[in-house]
């Protein structure tokens, strides 16, 4: 991963260099004691301690290395549909996860019990252009739509709600709420941690071409592990649900995040994950 990383941070650039945010070792460093902060970036737990639609997704690969990202239960005919970042499955020229859970409210479960607690990936749904691409040209599509097991006769959707989605175009000036569960330093991946405000929709004038179209947020310490995270809008705290216009993709060293709205042509990877026809 660290070799994609490295062409993502020389040819994608917000004003910075950019990396992917996902595939996060699940036992990262923790910080350098002593060690100096970007000045005007902050730490951002989730107050309220977890959000019940949204998860931790950990995926286990042929080397046996864990590695981890974020996602969201998205409300689908069969109940069983979670959306994240399609770097969360594979990268293009990587060998992608051989198995993977998703953990809903997600809060210090111990990634050694993502099996028992979490719910096991059956299929995965990304885009042809994504599978076939290479990086950074393919950054627009990255999103993807999983399957997921239920369990004890019930599925996700019915044991923890599920956020609604909306796909492009989206307003971009609404107040935003970015969910995900950082794992490098100086978070450990093991809460939930957000991010909030109005985001930018970047355009040519921007950016560079891979990130056009993209949302944008300042001041977002967000690190790696939060990819594929929700961006939702009309969060409601009752339901612990919202509606989902992006998910995080890319991030820079200087606080920035950059979260892909879903384009219209996504709708059918979610019929796929969902069983059948979405309106």
């Amino acid at each position: 991963m660290a070799k994609i990383r490295a062409v993502i941070a020389a040819a994608v650039t917000v004003a910075t260099s950019a990396a992917l945010l996902g595939a996060a070792p699940t036992n990262p460093p923790g910080p350098v004691p002593g060690e100096e902060r970007t000045a005007g970036t902050s730490q951002a737990p989730w107050p309220q301690g977890t959000v019940g639609t949204v998860g931790k997704l950990v995926g286990t690969y042929p080397d046996g290395q864990l590695l981890t990202c974020s996602g969201a239960v998205v409300d689908a005919p069969n109940g069983s549909v979670v959306v994240t970042a399609a770097h969360c499955v594979h990268n293009p020229g990587e060998p992608r996860w051989e198995e993977a859970w998703f953990v809903p409210g997600y809060d210090r479960h111990g990634t050694a019990n993502v099996a028992r607690d979490g719910w096991r990936v059956t299929s995965v749904h990304i885009e042809s252009a994504w599978k076939g691409g290479s990086l950074p040209q393919a950054l627009p599509y990255d999103y993807a739509f999983l399957t997921v097991e239920k369990k004890d006769g019930r599925t996700i959707k019915e044991r923890v709600g599920a956020n609604r989605i909306d796909f492009e175009p989206v307003d971009p000036s609404r107040h935003t709420l970015v969910l995900g569960y950082p794992a490098a330093a100086p978070y450990d991946g093991e809460t939930l941690g957000h991010c909030a405000g109005t985001p930018t929709l970047l355009t040519g004038r921007d950016t560079r071409q891979p990130n056009v179209g993209g949302l944008l947020l300042e001041s977002c310490d967000l690190t790696q592990g939060s990819s594929g995270g929700p961006w939702l809008q009309d969060y409601d705290g009752a339901s612990q649900s919202g509606t989902v216009v992006a998910v995080m993709s890319v991030g820079d060293d200087r606080g920035r995040v950059l979260g892909r709205p879903l384009p219209e042509e996504a709708r059918k990877l979610l019929e796929a994950a969902g069983g059948t026809a979405v309106r």
